[in-house]
């Protein structure tokens, strides 16, 4: 029975998922993004309890895939189509599909990639997710926000979903919050992105996560550059 529950946290994943893509269909932005998190949470889960019970194989990789096209791939591009669809740039609203694109041939290079074991070639599905999905959490609950002067520009957003779609499929090294021991020398990133991570969300609350997420891209591209 103990076997089975990572590939049950797995399903857990997928049905949250296409909750949030019921949400999107229907305008509601907010419940899609709070079950976006849940599915991140049991993406998250998943694995942990995988390595935990020493049950991974190529049976779960596969079935994790599947959830985060749905959860990480189709769930953001239909949140972008819909924001793109309500504003000034209504005519490119379909340049959203570049997300579940290029997230479909992120994962399955994923799955074939021995070097991502344990790093990430490219950004990760979930992280390209939270970027997204934090927009309308930061609109509807941040209002005043400075930031919101530039959600709101379709044109940013237009842009944004062309360069994280092809950051997804770059052939670029990023670190992951895999932790092999505890020792700060090994792991010094891993600790200064929490630090960061906890300071700018006590700070900046919803409005933290796309400003983490391109920290978190160019202190990936700083430390390839610094271990030359």
């Amino acid at each position: 029975m103990l076997k089975h529950i990572p590939n049950l946290l797995t399903i857990s994943n997928l049905i949250c998922g296409c909750l949030a893509l019921y949400f999107s269909f229907h305008a509601n932005l907010i419940f899609t993004a709070y079950f976006v998190g849940l599915s991140a949470v049991f993406d998250f889960t998943d694995g942990l309890a995988a390595r935990l019970l020493k049950v991974s194989g190529p049976m779960g990789r596969e079935l994790d895939s599947l959830a985060d096209m749905v959860s990480f791939g189709v769930v953001p591009g239909s949140v972008v189509f819909h924001l793109l669809e309500e504003s000034s740039l209504s005519n490119y609203a379909f340049i959203a599909l570049l997300i579940p694109a290029f997230s479909a041939y992120r994962l399955a290079k994923f799955n074939i990639d021995d070097r991502q074991l344990d790093g990430f070639i490219g950004l990760n599905t979930p992280t390209c997710t939270l970027f997204f999905i934090s927009f309308p959490l930061i609109t509807h609950f941040q209002p005043t926000h400075f930031l919101n002067q530039f959600i709101v520009m379709p044109e940013l957003l237009l842009l944004f979903t062309i360069l994280l779609s092809i950051a997804m499929v770059l052939n670029v090294s990023l670190f992951s919050f895999k932790f092999k021991n505890l020792k700060f020398q090994d792991n010094k990133l891993r600790f200064l992105f929490i630090v960061l991570v906890i300071v700018l969300t006590l700070l900046l609350h919803f409005a933290a996560i796309p400003l983490l997420v391109l920290l978190y891209l160019v202190l990936s591209v700083f430390n390839n550059y610094i271990a030359k």
